[in-house]
């Protein structure tokens, strides 16, 4: 007989165990406390972490948060001047608030302990925030509406965990001029143990390296280009250089940080990740990546890719092909990313490609483009990466004699400009030239043609219209066309022109 309604409505008694309070410690609050109120030098101790809503019990949320005013206002903060702020009507357990405020200064612990009782205090309050996270979770899910995606509430829930993620750190404040300059001298030996002795990421394209000192963290790095330029083609060089050269330490906590080169996240809006395989098994090989498509290969050649696939296996590229990726989608990712694996750069080809957050977007893309590179470069100090952000340029380059890329050129440039800390520009006179080729019946033109065809061939470059702490200026490099391969000119004539702002 199948149970009825009411029956299946009817409560379950739950036994009094399932029934849990959230992660505390009353006695460390009170220890704590204890020990400011004696000895208010025990709060500069947790000033830099402890915040008053750390607290579980709220009258002690209550009491830090009155004394870290007195003593932040240059006050002394014990029993006798704290129960002024408070509610003298209160019972505690039995005990009047004097009584309360007068046990914790007796039975205080020492100001040596502090900073622990604090620590403690800290964890406990990141565990509940957890459970928090948790609970939400599970009460959206039941409850959600129906225009709310679910996909919105995992990025919602990804933001948040990698806020706490980021948290729980007991550092800051001041430090000693001995302290600053020995992370100074480590600085200086990690980027002398690093390839080209660079402060940030090396490319692996020296003289790029050279005019920006490698790639900086924090730093939004656009690169832009005509169409068959070959900025994605660069991008994925400079992806598959960084990644290559990866190089790691396993720390005494059992995390893995990175010694050399770094873990890079290539989010390819506009190409598969087979695709992009593909360039950079012809960039290795030297076979042309359109040969490899058609199977157009020797047998030689065929076991030539297979050993560079072999070796390529455990290469750290993540690549994320996801078309119409908003910036909360990306943002998300990348975070997921740095938790689970490890992070140190972001390839995103292209921006154009990115959409916002607003539904209004397609009606306003100038102001679409300036939330994404907000963001975008938000992220980039966030996760203390760099992020290489490919742009489209607009066609008004064609239409100038001198088809050089200005920072004019990129489209929506207002924010572009203005949130990046380099702008890069790829520029090949080759392409224009074969575009000018004359008819060979006019041999005058002709001949002069193939005069200027070796000046280009097989040339390109990188313009630097700007950055934030560097030089400006034209680096030249080699460009391999069949095989979509960049790499270092032997030759050095082109040095900078002038400072960045």
């Amino acid at each position: 007989m199948a149970p009825s309604e009411s029956a299946l409505r009817k409560p379950v008694e739950e036994p009094a165990q399932l029934y849990r309070t959230a992660p505390h410690n009353i006695e460390a609050e009170q220890a704590l406390l204890g020990a400011v109120l004696v000895n208010n030098e025990a709060f500069y101790r947790v000033s830099d972490f402890l915040n008053p809503e750390h607290f579980f019990e709220p009258l002690h949320q209550r009491i830090y948060q009155i004394a870290r005013e007195l003593v932040r206002a240059g006050k002394i903060a014990t029993p006798v001047t704290l129960k002024t702020f408070l509610d003298a009507t209160i019972d505690i357990g039995g005990m009047t608030l004097s009584q309360y405020l007068a046990r914790l200064a007796a039975e205080a612990t020492t100001i040596i302990n502090a900073e622990d009782y604090g620590r403690t205090i800290y964890d406990l309050s990141i565990r509940r925030d957890l459970i928090k996270v948790g609970e939400d979770m599970v009460n959206v899910a039941f409850d959600a509406p129906v225009d709310f995606a679910p996909r919105a509430q995992i990025e919602d829930a990804e933001r948040k965990l990698f806020e706490l993620a980021e948290t729980g750190r007991y550092d800051g404040g001041f430090q000693g001029f001995g302290q600053a300059l020995t992370t100074a001298i480590d600085m200086a030996a990690n980027a002398y143990q690093r390839d080209g002795k660079l402060s940030g990421i090396a490319t692996g394209l020296d003289d790029l390296d050279k005019m920006m000192g490698g790639l900086q963290k924090s730093d939004l790095i656009v690169l832009a280009g005509r169409p068959g330029m070959g900025k994605t083609a660069l991008a994925t060089n400079i992806a598959f250089n960084v990644a290559n050269a990866w190089q790691g330490s396993v720390k005494a906590d059992g995390h893995t940080e990175t010694t050399n080169g770094g873990v890079v996240g290539f989010f390819s809006c506009e190409m598969s990740a087979e695709q992009l395989a593909t360039r950079i098994i012809a960039e290795q090989t030297g076979i042309p990546s359109n040969q490899i498509r058609r199977g157009g290969i020797s047998a030689d050649e065929f076991e030539k890719i297979k050993d560079y696939s072999i070796r390529l296996q455990n290469l750290k590229l993540y690549v994320d092909e996801t078309g119409g990726l908003s910036i909360a989608q990306l943002a998300a990712r990348a975070r997921r990313l740095k938790r689970q694996r490890g992070l140190d750069l972001i390839v995103v080809d292209y921006l154009q490609l990115l959409t916002g957050s607003s539904k209004r977007g397609a009606e306003n893309r100038v102001q679409e483009i300036t939330e994404i590179t907000t963001r975008l470069k938000a992220l980039a100090k966030e996760l203390a990466v760099p992020v290489i952000a490919l742009s489209q340029l607009s066609r008004q380059v064609e239409s100038r004699e001198d088809k050089h890329p200005q920072l004019s050129d990129l489209r929506e440039s207002g924010s572009i400009e203005q949130d990046a800390d380099v702008v890069m520009f790829v520029y090949r006179e080759e392409y224009y030239h074969l575009m000018r080729k004359p008819s060979e019946s006019d041999r005058e033109k002709f001949a002069a043609w193939m005069a200027d065809s070796d000046k280009y061939y097989g040339k390109a470059e990188v313009i630097i219209g700007k950055q934030r702490h560097g030089p400006t200026g034209t680096v030249q490099l080699a460009f391999e066309g069949a095989t979509t391969k960049f790499s270092s000119l032997a030759q050095a004539d082109h040095l900078p022109e002038r400072m960045g702002d």
